[in-house]
């Protein structure tokens, strides 16, 4: 099993802007230092407290420091982005970072990034496929291009010219695209089978109870069937919100307490979605009543904290219940307590993902 390194960003909204940054600019440093796999960045463009409106800008910045892990989008929202633009710009992060890159795609579903993109009232989902479909197309086919929608029309019939180069839209590093990702946060998604069909990547939400996150695989597996491909536990991503620490104490204060950026996480979190109706996202049972979704039962239930000996149990419970999987993606949640972030982020790397790896012999 990997080990890849995940953030929203979500930060103190009175935090500044630069500090918070360059906070998120060490963690992908270090997670590379330690080996981490893979990292992934969101973005919003309307929340203070996830402030980071572009995942490629902030990759381009981190990419000439990271020497091995593969960069990702987590997720470039496509509701909100021009598709040849997304295109153009995904190619040439592919090509800085040499084929170290995954593309992660979302339709965008923070309420007000929809309003201010006058998006609020169309289908999204539709918008999204048919943006997705058109970026291949740009990158799987040649100039000049004439790629006709519903959302947008992309053409460069009129001023193609092969000789000055004008009308050609760059080509990603790997061919015939960098490997594409979704990530899955609805019990039963329908949306893991197309996954599936397409070839596309899996990465399940850090929020979902355990017994939700079981359900992505045999949608996922069904997807992979209807076109006659085996299913590859390895393709599988899971992300968790994790902490380790030397004791159990500073384990629980810090993974769950009072002042815990775990804590802040899932308020934040809990408070937008109970805004959005979507609180089911966290109930261990569909007729769970909306009030038993409290601060202390999100963390208690989505959490695992503890010294390294009960993270590796309870990383091993998890994976007893959702199944085999590839790669353990690592929430990063704010540092609290800088150096308490970090040891958490090393001591997941020499200690626990060892000693789970022995135990499921990998």
């Amino acid at each position: 099993m990997k080990l890849g390194f995940f953030t929203m960003p979500l930060h103190p909204a009175d935090r500044p802007l630069t500090e918070t940054l360059n906070e998120d600019r060490e963690a992908f440093i270090l997670a590379d230092k330690l080996g981490f796999s893979e990292a992934y960045m969101g973005e919003h463009v309307t929340d203070a407290f996830e402030p980071v409106p572009n995942s490629m800008m902030f990759l381009c910045w981190v990419a000439r420091e990271i020497k091995n892990m593969t960069l990702a989008t987590g997720t470039v929202n496509l509701g909100h982005h021009h598709p040849a633009a997304v295109a153009a710009e995904a190619a040439m992060l592919d090509h800085m970072l040499e084929g170290r890159f995954m593309l992660g795609v979302s339709p965008g579903n923070l309420p007000s990034d929809s309003e201010v993109f006058g998006t609020l009232d169309i289908d999204r989902n539709e918008k999204f496929i048919e943006a997705l479909n058109q970026i291949i197309e740009i990158w799987t086919s040649d100039p000049p291009y004439d790629i006709q929608g519903k959302y947008n029309s992309i053409s460069t019939v009129k001023h193609y010219n092969e000789k000055l180069g004008q009308g050609v839209i760059l080509k990603p590093y790997q061919r015939p695209t960098p490997p594409i990702f979704g990530t899955v946060v609805a019990p039963f998604s329908k949306g893991i089978i197309g996954l599936g069909e397409r070839g596309w990547l899996p990465v399940s939400a850090n929020f979902l109870q355990p017994k939700w996150v079981a359900t992505h695989w045999p949608n996922y597996a069904e997807g992979c069937g209807n076109v006659g491909r085996e299913a590859d536990p390895a393709a599988w991503r899971v992300a968790r919100s994790i902490f380790v620490a030397d004791d159990d104490k500073v384990a629980e204060e810090y993974g769950k307490g009072p002042q815990s950026p775990y804590r802040f996480y899932f308020h934040q979190l809990g408070s937008k979605l109970r805004n959005g109706g979507k609180l089911g996202l966290f109930k261990t049972d569909r007729d769970q009543p909306d009030e038993e979704i409290t601060d202390d039962f999100m963390v208690d239930s989505l959490v695992i904290a503890g010294t390294v000996d009960k993270v590796v149990d309870e990383i091993l419970a998890f994976r007893e219940e959702t199944g085999d999987f590839g790669t353990l993606v690592y929430a990063g949640h704010d540092w609290v307590d800088a150096k308490l972030g970090k040891r958490s982020m090393e001591l997941m790397t020499t200690e626990v993902m060892p000693r789970v790896n022995k135990a499921i012999g990998a």
